[in-house]
């Protein structure tokens, strides 16, 4: 609830704004109550929708009818109307650990920084903000950025939200290569 109050005081959430958000797992911040807020504000909401798994391709679907699970268990929009991240305002992504530079740690699919694997090359308009929910304690001192990762504009957390500035979102600063053999 305290992230939802965060979210909501950010003056981010407008009406007609595409908000990208997940349906958590059971080792994931819920953030329900954060698309409850979203809708009151009048923003659509779109949730993660697999398309390739060998490809760990995925768009986002609109929310709010029958639900699919999929491949790994996790419930997504059966509707076969998909919009790519780039059309999204702002997309919650969940999160194991983060740092001060806006680099996240997933839990090693890739979904997200290939979805917006784009981001990385744009110089100017870099589409949606990349919003990081999570506990402070998931804080690290380090993440060691691989060269597809893509870097958080923000996390917000049960203490407020933690804006990253540009300069310090510029992932990777590790020289690993791309394929990681997790």
């Amino acid at each position: 609830l305290a992230i939802a109050r965060h979210l909501a005081a950010s003056g981010w959430l407008r009406p007609g704004r595409r908000l990208a958000a997940y349906l958590a797992l059971p080792e994931e911040i819920d953030v329900s109550p954060c698309i409850a807020m979203a809708l009151r504000q009048g923003c659509g909401i779109w949730l993660p929708r697999i398309e390739a798994v060998r490809s760990a391709r995925m768009s986002f679907a609109p929310a709010g009818g029958r639900l699919r699970r999929n491949v790994f268990g996790i419930p997504e929009p059966s509707t076969p109307r998909r919009l790519s991240a780039r059309w999204m305002q702002f997309v919650l992504v969940p999160l194991v650990a983060y740092d001060d530079r806006g680099a996240r740690l997933g839990m090693g699919g890739g979904y997200y920084d290939r979805a917006l694997a784009w981001r990385r090359h744009r110089c100017a308009w870099h589409g949606p903000r990349l919003v990081g929910i999570a506990h402070s304690t998931q804080r690290v001192d380090r993440i060691a950025a691989l060269t597809h990762d893509v870097g958080l504009d923000a996390v917000i957390t049960e203490r407020g939200i933690t804006l990253f500035p540009r300069s310090a979102r510029r992932l990777p600063q590790n020289t690993r290569p791309s394929k990681d053999p997790r």
